[in-house]
């Protein structure tokens, strides 16, 4: 097996620019599935799971071109996109099943393996399925994929999860952009991952309010717009740099990265002693 030898001892020191946020990137990537006009999305963390998705989306005639230096990658669908997610993409990345939502909102059906190819149970794919039960799909699952179909399309009901999920979220919510009527989304995950997708649906042209902290009404919308975004930033690799200078007593320049959305993180932090000088678009992180 690799492994990793670290040599302590020394102070880190230096300018760091953060990647961007791959459970961020990932559902982005997977609500562009509703719209055959451009999308943009830019600061896409170039990692495995994110180019899984990217050849997912690929085998079901997207046209996707990603700019790696760049991080930039520019989709335009068909107007009729394939409707499978075979197990061989999806074996590897939980994400997948995002797909599902989306498919049934745009196609009216889809077949979707399993995560990871589990057997139903083992994660809480049931919170997903019974979301768009309830939004008039019929399900199977069979030979480790999701078979569903809404013939007449999802419709908008009231949905308050038994138990919070960032990914029934993120489903729920895209599959409820294109569907009839009002969705009403409660208990819902509330992290900055789940915003960011509010935002670029937003900027597509779907009609997300929030409700407090964790209600989201959605108005489906039968069209949609091109859009460009630029995902946020992974707030974990920020989080480890951060403490990495604290541990070391070293001192920091953390770029590409709001403040805002790690504040607690930095307060819990700043109690700690550690001093965070915050700007906007970056953090200097030294200790004393």
């Amino acid at each position: 097996m690799e492994k990793l030898e670290i040599i302590g001892g020394r102070k880190i020191s230096g300018t760091i620019a953060i990647s961007g946020s791959k459970n961020a990137t990932l559902p982005i990537l997977v609500s562009t599935i509703l719209t055959n006009k451009k999308v943009v999305i830019k600061n896409i963390p170039i990692v495995r799971d994110v180019e899984t998705m990217i050849a997912l989306l690929k085998t079901m005639g997207s046209s996707a071109k990603l700019n790696k230096r760049e991080k930039i990658i520019e989709i335009i669908n068909n107007d009729r996109l394939k409707t499978f997610a075979s197990y061989n993409l999806l074996k590897t990345m939980r994400a997948g099943v995002l797909v599902l939502g989306a498919l049934l909102a745009k196609y009216k059906v889809a077949k979707v393996s399993l995560p990871g190819g589990c057997s139903i149970g083992s994660r809480p794919i049931d919170l997903h399925l019974n979301a768009l039960k309830k939004m008039g799909a019929k399900i199977k699952v069979k030979n480790g994929y999701i078979i569903a179909s809404a013939k007449r399309g999802l419709k908008g009901c009231l949905i308050k999860f038994p138990k919070i999920s960032v990914g029934a979220t993120q489903n729920i919510l895209i599959a409820s952009c294109l569907s009839k009527g009002k969705t009403k989304l409660r208990n819902c995950a509330s992290e900055p991952e789940v915003q960011d997708l509010i935002n670029f649906l937003k900027k597509m042209g779907c009609k997300i309010n929030k409700i407090g902290k964790r209600g989201i009404n959605v108005e489906g919308v039968e069209k949609l717009k091109p859009a460009v975004h630029s995902v946020i930033f992974d707030r974990i690799e920020a989080g480890t740099y951060i403490i990495a200078a604290a541990l070391t007593n070293g001192r920091i320049k953390i770029t590409n990265v709001d403040p805002k959305i790690i504040s607690t993180e930095i307060g819990l932090l700043s109690k700690m002693k550690v001093n965070i000088i915050r700007k906007k678009n970056y953090i200097i992180v030294t200790c004393p």
